[in-house]
């Protein structure tokens, strides 16, 4: 492997886009990477890109960048439905491959990426970058040494605003078959942030609604139906046996919207609160109380901030802490997680939340 490697980065608009918020920032304060090639649907935009950003090559055919040698790892960073097409045609050509969550518009897409990266043996990652956040790594640590005890329950919420109107040019998550939806990515990463904590959850029992059916276009005022779901509301049981419940949903209005986690055990309770679990601009808090003490701030280690100072807050810093740990899982030849077997696996939950839904039962999972 070169001394660094070498990203084609799909998805970077020059006028702005999660590649050239989040992916872009993050790999260039990485001593371990090289932004090599930017690929964006139009020749123009791909010049401009590169050029803007710093990359020595620029496509816009897919195609001719995942076939091109000096690329090590391509970094799939566009709309959910453009995933599988992009990621396959990666993979077939032999390379590693970061791609953004959803991993795939379906669980069957998600399952036969990760089957042919298995297949080729290459390494995979996908962007649920929660499992990188130093704040949530101290979580998972402190209940694993028992800092609650044995855990009996969770709560988690995780509530978003704006379910009135949105621009045109994100109409297409209005509906469902595209999967970018509420469901899919304030639940996919905000709950995958609560199974990195706590386990996986073997049986469910859900609600999933789709609650405000039309939709403003707040550019043009044009209506459109909608069919993504709003509010997904659920019960279920973790693989230690501890009582979980959850609730995720997109409302009109809110005097307080984030992500909130409380964790109650034996011995004590921690709760965890931020923005959203996969990136703030403020760090995650943690609180913790043990027995009958006061409550307390849980400082979280300095060992678990793995980017350079200076890394920005936000968007950039959780993918760049993934990033990270790619490079050191790539030099030492171990599986990083998340990888695509653990998208699949997160796949399926959501699945399993839809079919208890509409089937009106509890699911178990296996």
């Amino acid at each position: 492997m070169p001394d660094k490697i070498r990203v084609g980065l799909v998805g970077a608009s020059p006028e702005g886009s999660w590649g050239s918020r989040a992916h872009i920032p993050a790999l260039k304060g990485l001593p371990e990477y090289e932004l090599k090639a930017i690929c964006t649907a139009h020749e123009d935009t791909a010049k401009r890109a590169a050029a803007a950003f710093g990359a020595e090559l620029a496509f816009h055919d897919f195609n001719r960048m995942v076939a091109e040698p000096a690329i090590d790892l391509v970094a799939v960073a566009v709309r959910v439905p453009y995933h599988h097409e992009i990621t396959m045609a990666a993979l077939r050509a032999g390379k590693d491959v970061y791609c953004e969550w959803p991993l795939g518009a379906t669980t069957a897409e998600a399952r036969e990426m990760a089957d042919l990266a298995r297949e080729r043996g290459v390494r995979t990652m996908v962007g649920l970058q929660a499992r990188s956040d130093p704040a949530l790594t101290h979580l998972r640590h402190l209940i694993a040494d028992g800092y609650v005890g044995e855990v009996v329950a969770c709560h988690m919420t995780m509530i978003t605003q704006g379910a009135l109107e949105r621009p045109a040019a994100r109409a297409w998550q209005a509906d469902r078959a595209n999967g970018a939806n509420t469901m899919t990515i304030a639940g996919g990463h905000n709950i995958d942030a609560l199974c990195f904590c706590l386990g996986e959850f073997v049986e469910v029992s859900a609600k999933v609604a789709t609650q405000i059916k039309q939709v403003r276009l707040s550019d043009t005022g044009a209506t459109i139906e909608a069919t993504s779901p709003d509010n997904i509301l659920f019960n279920g049981v973790l693989a230690g046996g501890a009582l979980a419940s959850v609730h995720v949903a997109s409302v009109p209005f809110s005097n307080e919207t984030g992500w909130r986690l409380d964790v109650f055990g034996r011995s004590g309770t921690i709760t965890a609160a931020a923005g959203q679990a996969n990136y703030a601009e403020k760090p995650i808090s943690l609180m913790g109380r043990q027995g009958s003490e006061g409550a307390a701030e849980l400082p979280v280690p300095d060992d678990l901030t793995l980017v350079p100072e200076g890394t920005p807050r936000g968007a950039p810093f959780n993918v760049a802490q993934a990033y990270t740990r790619f490079a050191d899982g790539s030099r030492g030849g171990a599986v990083v997680d998340p990888d695509f077997d653990l998208a699949v696996q997160r796949h399926r939950l959501l699945a399993a939340l839809e079919q208890s839904s509409a089937e009106g039962r509890t699911v178990k999972l296996t």
